[in-house]
């Protein structure tokens, strides 16, 4: 026995770090005040990242924080998938059981993916599987964090980041990325020095330090004081001077050397002080008894804890013996009990890698595989979430192909239900390279059914059916894709088309051209186009399939989004029909989604509209979270491109509640960036930039954030802030990218390009970039895109029409724009008033302006609930009224007119208009601010209104239509169109603008309570 100070290598006072210790006080404080804190601590092994994370830990404890503690746990060469999450949300569970299990309620199966014991295993196997499924996973597992964190301090402590697998590399990347509530602290340990060059963890540290919200600190050696400190500590005693130099000179400063050197030395031992640090590392092992010796060998393949039962299943020593054995290391300090008391672990990872790198290799997989047939024997002997994993890296690593390759397969479809595809991929890969080693009784006995899933079967029975190579490259290239590994998986795919280039399969060959062009457009290598195309190809001529209706499906959106028209409508209707035919649900639902929006672009707005509801009715009630997010990203989307911005703001709020339950994150970024769109048109402008925002802060793709910068930029333009307009268009051309050329993108980008040239004096580069976009045409169902580009283009020459250096040309951008507008449909009112107004702006660039073409605009406006747009072409017909004499009348209805284009431009912050309206007024000696004069005591009643009839003609000065109007008033939009009439027959006027007019110079409402939004 090696006596009392054997038991005493670890020096019992806590020596130096007193600035480490300084920053981790910091950021409990910070984490105490609510502001979440991340944290990386590196250093090389033994410098004490361990025991200044004991140290923080009971710190925290001891001011009321709770601290759970996860490890990366390493078997061989594998990581478990998210173990240290798992460990850390167990330790939270049984600190904070009724917290946990409200923070999660509702969502227990989806994180019973790391937390097993919250779910049912049905329902983990039962998951869904798409592009989504480990964001919403990592959503939800931050949300639970945050939620858990609202009222306790918490301290997640995650250590030995070096080994994790990539699965918690990215969820640990997700967590510092979003976290944004909550008094949590995120601290994660890694060794520097294992860090080299091609490291996995490498890129997530250089992603992370990019991150201002995440500190590092790097911990040093110690001192030569510290270290004389330490030995003082394990010694019990004040050490003598020279061996303090010899120590420290050999260790360099290094606690854990200085550990082993400290007690090798105390004990007489001069081999540490000389030999490798390795020797001393394994001439303290060499000193343990026999059994001892064997046990730690055993202990040191296991993996970074070795459970007791299992210990003894693979050791085959006699209970007292087993035990002896462990005393003995455990009292040398080799081995210590692990967390929990269940198992036992290398004090050290230094002294475990040294034990294993020791091991013969014909021990090595001897080992393995008395581990593995333990296991097989009573797979109770280990964690049942890490069983799997553990049998797979066990047989693996025993060199049994035989028996390596199921239970491989079987590790890679656990890896599968927890969302850990990057591991799956791992998996899979290593199932390949076992395959033609496996003997054919082997493989014949696998199943797709058990192991695949990506392909469909498509006529064969995958419960009889063997599984084969393709099927393994098929589940390889659709989870590559799933955890980002975009080019392996697209590597996969060409392989796999070689392959079946030697085989008569075109259904399965399609399956893979799909494939194929989702990783091309997703890589920025293409548009995909011509891999959909030779998949179609493939599939032409078959009978209905899921493959068939998947091909069409994808074909029809692809068109629905570059080429929309007749022949994307057709095949939508096709991937409907044989969608239901092969019973293939979620294809169906995706391939109406995309008819109906080809349906409202046609111009078959209302059935259009209905597919489109029943879809997202039927998709919320399945829970179906992909298509539950697309359904409130399109139809929104649809709504306002039709002029219903009101329903669409609804649809879009229920959307964000359902993508923060269901953990929707690209849906949610998409969802902010169209709800950004439709609050512009509202005239909620504050609302929008906050969403546009929102958008490019939740967006994980390029898409949303691009289109965030275009509703920042509009806003920017309109509020007068040119240069800063430039900064956003800029960055949604980076955005966006010119590989996947899509007129939803390019249209709002080129009418961007437009106002920015037009609002720097460059009416040149407007024009040029008119001309790129009309020489490109505006497919069918564009008008959304193309009428407020064709406007901006015409007013931009009807305000340059009296500078002598824009006559040259201008009867061809005109003539151009006029004949893009003869082709352009107005399939909806806001369109219809588009083009009043485009042919206004025309007739004005033309010197033909009159006020009855501009009041007719006004009146088309005025029936929308566009009050930037109303306010507009509210000045232009006030700039008419004033050409000419100007009858006294005449003057009077263009000050009202200016007066309301003011309150709302000033209430918008929309400056260049607001200012435009005073000049004209001072031009013209108008009085925006009316004169005060004796006015009846209720104007309303003079004029012989009721008090409803008062409410009517507030809500029609603010702009609102009847149909709002009888929303805000809880009455019918018929009852509200009667008052309506009514009030303008009192006012003996024509029209709602004539009568906001009449209500604004008797100054019967305060501006303020005409602003859009406001209450009543």
């Amino acid at each position: 026995m090696l006596g009392a100070v054997e038991t005493r290598s670890v020096s019992p006072v806590f020596i130096g770090r007193a600035a480490e210790l300084g920053t981790l006080d910091e950021v409990l404080a910070g984490a105490a005040a609510g502001d979440p804190q991340a944290l990386l601590i590196g250093g090389e092994a033994g410098v004490g990242k361990t025991r200044l994370l004991e140290e923080f830990a009971g710190t925290a404890r001891r001011r009321g924080a709770v601290v759970a503690l996860g490890g990366c746990v390493e078997i061989g060469a594998d990581g478990l998938p998210f173990a240290p999450f798992s460990t850390a949300l167990r330790a939270l569970r049984r600190e904070l059981p009724e917290q946990l299990a409200a923070a999660a309620a509702g969502q227990e199966e989806e994180l019973a993916r790391l937390l097993p014991e919250i779910g049912t295993a049905a329902a983990r196997e039962a998951g869904r599987h798409d592009e989504d499924g480990m964001a919403r996973l990592f959503e939800l597992t931050v949300r639970l964090l945050e939620r858990v964190a609202a009222e306790h301090t918490v301290v997640l402590a995650l250590e030995d980041l070096h080994w994790a697998d990539a699965s918690t590399r990215h969820l640990l990347a997700y967590l510092f990325r979003t976290l944004r509530t909550g008094r949590l602290v995120v601290l994660a340990t890694y060794r520097s020095d294992d860090i080299h060059r091609r490291h996995p963890l490498r890129p997530l540290l250089a992603e992370l330090d990019r991150l201002r919200s995440v500190r590092r600190l790097e911990l040093a050696r110690f001192t030569r004081d510290e270290v004389c400190l330490q030995i003082a500590g394990i010694l019990a005693q004040e050490p003598d001077p020279d061996q303090v130099d010899a120590i420290f000179e050999r260790s360099d400063g290094n606690a854990f050397f200085v550990e082993e050197l400290a007690v090798a030395a105390h004990e007489g031992c001069r081999t540490g002080l000389t030999d490798s640090l390795r020797d001393l590392l394994l001439v303290r092992v060499e000193g343990l008894p026999e059994a001892a010796q064997q046990v730690a060998r055993i202990v040191a393949e296991g993996g970074s804890t070795v459970e007791y039962r299992l210990l003894a299943a693979v050791a085959r020593l006699a209970e007292d013996d087993l035990i002896e054995a462990l005393r003995a290391a455990v009292n040398a300090g080799i081995l210590t009990p692990a967390p929990g008391g269940d198992g036992y672990r290398f004090r050290h990872s230094l002294v475990r890698e040294a034990v294993s790198d020791d091991l013969l290799p014909g021990e090595r997989s001897r080992l393995n595989r008395r581990y593995a047939e333990a296991l097989e024997s009573d797979p109770a002997l280990v964690p049942a979430d890490q069983r799997a994993t553990r049998l797979a890296s066990y047989w693996y690593h025993a060199h049994d192909p035989a028996k390596a390759l199921p239970a491989v397969l079987d590790a890679s479809v656990e890896a599968r239900r927890r969302h850990a595809y990057a591991e799956q991929l791992r998996l899979l890969e290593r199932a390949m390279e076992l395959w033609d080693y496996a003997p054919d009784v082997v493989r014949d006995t696998l199943r797709p059914a058990d192991y695949a899933e990506a392909y469909p079967p498509c006529g064969c029975d995958p419960a009889t059916t063997a599984l084969r190579y393709l099927d393994l490259l098929a589940e390889a290239t659709v989870v590559g894709r799933l955890c980002g590994e975009r080019e392996r998986a697209l590597t996969i795919a060409k392989r796999a088309l070689r392959l079946l280039d030697e085989e008569d399969d075109p259904q399965r060959a399609a399956w893979f051209w799909v494939q194929r062009s989702r990783l091309v457009q997703s890589l920025a290598r293409g548009d995909g186009w011509k891999e959909i195309a030779t998949a179609q190809e493939l599939v032409r001529g078959l009978p209905p399939s899921e493959v068939h209706a998947e091909v069409l499906a994808t074909a029809a959106h692809w068109s629905s989004l570059h080429e929309p028209g007749p022949e994307a409508l057709t095949a939508a209707e096709r991937a409907v029909e044989y969608a239901r035919m092969v019973g293939a649900d979620d294809i169906e639902s995706n391939a109406r989604l995309t008819l109906g929006g080809l349906m409202v672009d046609a111009g078959q707005i209302e059935a259009g509209l209905t597919h489109m509801y029943e879809v997202r009715d039927e998709v919320v009630a399945r829970g179906l979270a992909p298509v539950v997010g697309r359904s409130h990203v399109n139809l929104p989307s649809v709504l306002e491109g039709v002029g219903r911005s009101e329903e669409s703001v609804g649809i879009l709020q229920e959307g964000l509640r359902l993508a923060g339950r269901m953990g929707l994150r690209v849906a949610e970024a998409w969802i902010w960036s169209n709800l950004a769109e439709s609050l512009i048109s509202l005239g909620r402008w504050d609302e929008a930039a906050e969403a546009a925002v929102s958008a490019q802060r939740r967006g994980q793709t390029a898409a949303p954030y691009g289109s965030g910068a275009n509703s920042l930029a509009f806003l920017a333009l309109a509020r007068g802030e040119v240069s800063e307009a430039g900064r956003h268009l800029a960055e949604s051309r980076a955005s966006y990218g010119p590989h996947d050329p899509m007129p939803q993108h390019d249209l709002p980008i080129a009418c961007l390009t437009l106002k920015v040239a037009v609002a720097e004096g460059r009416l040149h580069d407007a024009r040029a970039e008119l001309a790129r976009t009309l020489e490109s045409g505006f497919p069918p169902g564009t008008q959304r895109y193309a009428w407020p580009l064709l406007l901006e283009a015409a007013t931009a020459e009807a305000d340059a029409r009296t500078l002598p250096a824009a006559r040259e040309g201008r009867e061809e951008v005109l003539a151009g724009i006029l004949g893009a507008v003869k082709q352009l449909t107005t399939n909806a009112p806001v369109w219809l008033a588009h083009e009043q107004w485009v042919r206004a702006e025309l007739h004005r660039a033309e010197g033909r302006g009159t006020p009855d073409t501009w009041s007719e605009v006004v009146s088309a406006f005025e029936a929308l609930e566009r009050p930037y747009d109303l306010a507009r072409v509210r000045y232009r017909l006030a700039e008419s009224l004033l050409t000419g004499d100007g009858e006294d009348d005449e003057r009077d209805r263009a000050t009202e007119l200016l007066r309301l284009t003011r309150a709302v431009a000033r209430h918008l912050g929309a400056r260049p208009l607001a200012d435009a309206a005073e000049a004209l007024a001072q031009r013209a000696r108008l009085p925006l601010t009316p004169a005060l004069r004796p006015a009846p005591a209720d104007p309303a009643a003079a004029l012989g209104l009721t008090s409803r009839e008062r409410d009517v003609l507030r809500l029609v000065a603010a702009g609102h239509t009847n149909r709002r109007i009888a929303e805000k008033l809880f009455i019918s939009p018929k009852t509200a169109s009667v008052h309506v009439s009514n009030i303008l027959a009192k006012l003996g006027v024509s029209g709602r603008g004539e009568a906001a007019a009449v209500a604004h110079r008797l100054g019967m409402f305060p501006a303020e309570s005409l602003m859009p939004g406001s209450p009543g």
